[in-house]
């Protein structure tokens, strides 16, 4: 079937061919007569399926349809009719730009709301008359603190990876937004996976829903090739840089599990001349944007994200994909890979797992419902005892030595020290062979399970902030 068969308006269908899109995805064609006919809906949906447009598209076209109760747009100052609530800055931002490309032949005006960015802005686009509003929870409350926003000509509420948001702890700022919504709405829920508490708030939330499942809950795309190479965790890095210059990869993602470590394994991979950038919650919203979009444009070999931080980006041939280190919530894998493999294409998950997140990665494996093969590549072996257990497969393959993309010759500058299963040596060499500090708390430090000392000099304090807010 094509778009035209929605009886989309010609605006829409306009844009749609504008942006090379000739036929629908699965969750397109059928989320998308749901949400046309005002059903409340319950959408599970694989990442890269295309199910934003699955609730843009038909939005748009509702909105095109039926008359601004407000009245003209002068009287719609700080008044949506559509309000979608995302987890993360850089997704309100993607979903944001998805409304104005398929709305940019209508007169409809979309804004984001998100935090990392100053306040006026925003309040000036609200001031200026909207239709739509993307947001992220805690700058939204800050505007309806503001009084710059009212919700209660709000139509149509969208809950983008709601799962997301509740594990991020944003459940008390969306009942806060939900108090100031009118209970006569379309309340439509999209997320890649649903646990049972997402269930468990869609039935609060939604009536009478229609619920469309295009995949198996918390699966992956069958065109994302897995791969595991297990590796102590002090080689990680100089494996990582060896299989970045020997195969070549380019848009390459790595996954980290905190900020400190993405800023450390960006420094590294740089080192070795690799051009990397580090984006996560610490960053500045303008240094997050820089990094994708030369990310995005093939200006930057490696982005190196935490979970949060990569909410949001979509590249529709993202080749790799590299946990460097497994998540903890196995649910999130599935989130991770998600960025490749992406509209049919073929993707690469790689994950490099030390004998310590062997647990991880079977609770990953239960999640699937099949194995990840290993592959043992030689010089990075891991000891048999950390690998797990004796069925789990696994294949030696040859690898050359590691190279620096500056200099070639200097390949013994990337040796490492020995490292027991589990990490118990707490230095890393780096570029001249000096150690390198690996963080306390992280596998692979001597400290990591032993008391910590008092130190004489103050201690600095941490501050705490809300990422996505």
């Amino acid at each position: 079937m094509s778009f035209d068969s929605f009886g989309l308006a010609e605006a829409l269908t306009r844009a749609i061919r504008e942006s090379g899109y000739a036929e629908p995805t699965p969750i397109q064609t059928q989320a998308i007569p749901l949400v046309l006919a005002g059903h409340d809906l319950l959408a599970a949906a694989q990442t890269g399926t295309g199910k934003t447009a699955a609730f843009i598209l038909p939005i748009l076209q509702r909105l095109l349809g039926t008359a601004n109760p407000v009245g003209p747009r002068a009287a719609r100052i700080g008044h949506p009719r559509v309000l979608v609530l995302a987890p993360t800055r850089e997704l309100a931002a993607q979903v944001a730009d998805s409304a104005r490309t398929y709305g940019k032949h209508t007169a409809l005006r979309t804004v984001a709301i998100f935090g990392g960015v100053g306040m006026q802005p925003q309040v000036d686009a609200l001031t200026r008359g909207i239709d739509v509003v993307v947001a992220t929870p805690g700058r939204l409350l800050d505007h309806l603190a503001r009084r710059s926003l009212d919700l209660s000509t709000v139509e149509t509420l969208v809950l983008d990876e709601a799962d997301r948001m509740l594990d991020m702890g944003f459940i008390n700022d969306m009942r806060k937004i939900f108090a100031r919504l009118p209970e006569r709405r379309q309340t439509l829920l999209f997320s890649a996976t649903f646990s049972s508490d997402i269930r468990k708030l869609a039935t609060s939330l939604l009536r009478e829903p229609k619920t469309v499942d295009v995949a198996p809950r918390n699966t992956a795309a069958h065109t994302v090739e897995h791969r595991v190479h297990p590796v102590p965790q002090s080689r990680k890095r100089e494996l990582l840089v060896n299989l970045i210059l020997e195969e070549n990869w380019y848009q390459t993602l790595v996954f980290t599990r905190t900020k400190h470590g993405a800023n450390r394994l960006a420094t590294q991979l740089g080192d070795a001349g690799i051009q990397t950038l580090a984006i996560h919650g610490n960053k500045s919203q303008n240094a997050r944007t820089r990094a994708l979009a030369d990310f995005k444009a093939g200006r930057l070999q490696v982005l190196v994200a935490t979970d949060i931080a990569a909410r949001g980006i979509d590249i529709s041939e993202l080749p790799v994909v590299v946990n460097y280190e497994l998540p903890n919530v196995p649910e999130d894998y599935v989130h991770r890979i998600g960025r490749t493999g992406r509209a049919g294409a073929r993707g690469k998950a790689i994950s490099l797992v030390s004998g310590d997140e062997m647990a991880y990665l079977r609770d990953i494996e239960k999640l699937l419902g099949h194995p990840i093969e290993r592959v043992l590549l030689q010089g990075f072996e891991l000891p048999l005892e950390s690998q797990g257990s004796a069925t789990e497969r696994g294949r030696a393959a040859p690898r050359k030595p590691v190279r620096t993309a500056k200099n070639p010759a200097n390949d013994h500058r990337q040796r490492t020290s020995a490292v027991a299963p589990g990490g118990t040596k707490g230095r890393v060499a780096g570029p001249h062979g000096h150690g390198n500090h690996v963080a306390k708390g992280e596998p692979g430090h001597a400290d990591s399970t032993a008391p910590r000392r008092r130190r004489k000099r103050g201690r600095r304090g941490n501050g705490a902030s809300r990422t996505g807010s």
